[in-house]
C-alpha cells in the first residue's frame, strides 16, 4: 500500500496527478477513474436561480461606445 499523502503521475502529455482523493490533469475531461474506494458526487454549490443568473450574464454583449475627441 502507497503512503496516502504520495503523489502518482501518469506520465501523458495530459499530465495526470492523483493525490488522496484529489485528481489534477490538463483536460479533465480524458481522465478515465477505474478504481476508486470512495463515491464521488457531483453537487453543484449554486442554487438554480444562481446558474440563471450566471449563464445570462454570460450572454452579455460588451456595449462599445463611440467618444468624440477634441
Amino acid at each position: 500500500m502507497a503512503h496516502p499523502t504520495k503523489t502518482r503521475c501518469c506520465g501523458c502529455s495530459n499530465m495526470t496527478t492523483v493525490k488522496e482523493d484529489s485528481v489534477t490533469a490538463v483536460n479533465l475531461a480524458d481522465v478515465i477513474l477505474l478504481n476508486t474506494n470512495k463515491s464521488i458526487k457531483k453537487s453543484s454549490v449554486l442554487t438554480p436561480d444562481d446558474l440563471k443568473y450566471q449563464e445570462a450574464r454570460r450572454q452579455r454583449r460588451v456595449r462599445k461606445l463611440d467618444f468624440e475627441e477634441r
